[in-house]
């Protein structure tokens, strides 16, 4: 599961709003039993949850049988899910869209090209308008965006005109980088990777109360954003900080991370109302990003209220 570190400039505004059901893609495949497999491991990875989040998006679903090969290679859940994100294109292209590509090719970018893990262009899947009708799909190189066309459309499964659509393909997309060894969670280093972020006295914060960090590391396997806040405006701070209770300390480093993987590319399609770690049955610390011309807001958040104020 991907971690993902965002400077403050990234920024986010409190709320208490309720976070918007989308579709559910797991509901979607549960009522077509010969994409079980596909569906079990969508929900395993924790990717259902990061489709369901998206307005706009493709998923080209691959049946039980076209599943056996992939499998067949005993790939890590963290690579397999690599590959399950080339198969979840950015954009909507129902069966009509895919028929009438212009200038018969298109390349289209993947939720693996918003991880930021795919270098060159192995984030992008090649979709082209063959002879016969045909529609051929295929991952693109690191060099170039030309593909091997391996697998063909055979079906709509679900569509919603011009905003999501759940296609059947015939085998699954072939990707050496996304099928690459990848470190399983417990190898993030999160001390470190903050640090490499100009975050490193945000993370000396987290590491002085046990059950912050702790919080933090049990995050990671369910997927996590860190809204990393730089040295400069942590030391800033800091007088501040000191002076509220260990409850209220607790509160206010977990208000600046999501239990859900967002990289910067989706924060950047997706506004809304996204929950804290801070949040509980007795405490709403949603906070809400937003953007302005591409670029997300840079007004802080309100910080949480410590105990007794």
């Amino acid at each position: 599961m991907r971690v993902a570190v965002l400077l403050l400039g990234l920024v986010v505004v409190c709320s208490a709003m309720a976070v918007t059901e989308g579709f559910n893609i797991t509901r979607i495949l549960a009522n077509h039993p010969e994409f079980s497999t596909f569906n079990h491991y969508l929900t395993v990875t924790h990717l259902a949850g990061e489709i369901n989040r998206r307005n706009t998006i493709t998923v080209l679903a691959v049946d039980n049988s076209g599943m056996a090969e992939v499998l067949a290679k005993h790939l890590s859940i963290f690579s397999l899910k690599n590959l399950l994100y080339l198969h979840v294109l950015a954009d909507y292209f129902g069966s009509r869209k895919l028929h009438q590509i212009t200038h018969r090719s298109a390349v289209v970018s993947t939720l693996f090209q918003a991880t930021g893990a795919a270098p060159g262009t192995t984030g992008f899947v090649n979709i082209t308008n063959l002879r016969g009708g045909r529609v051929g799909f295929g991952a693109a190189s690191e060099e170039s965006n030309e593909a091997n066309l391996e697998s063909f459309f055979v079906k709509t499964i679900d569509d919603v005109s011009y905003k999501i659509a759940v296609v059947q393909i015939t085998k699954m997309l072939r990707s050496p980088i996304a099928e690459a060894p990848t470190p399983a969670p417990n190898q993030y280093n999160l001390t470190l990777l903050m640090a490499k972020k100009g975050c490193t006295v945000f993370a000396n914060l987290l590491a002085s109360i046990p059950a912050v960090e702790t919080a933090f590391e049990e995050s990671v396997n369910g997927g996590l954003t860190i809204f990393c806040p730089i040295d400069q405006a942590v030391k800033a701070f800091e007088p501040k900080f000191k002076n509220l209770t260990v409850e209220g300390k607790t509160s206010l480093l977990l208000f600046h991370a999501s239990p859900f993987y967002m990289s910067l590319q989706m924060l950047k399609t997706q506004n809304g109302v996204m929950t804290t770690l801070a949040t509980d049955s007795y405490k709403n610390y949603n906070m809400t990003a937003q953007n302005a011309r591409w670029s997300p807001s840079r007004r802080r958040p309100a910080p949480p209220r410590s105990p007794g104020r």
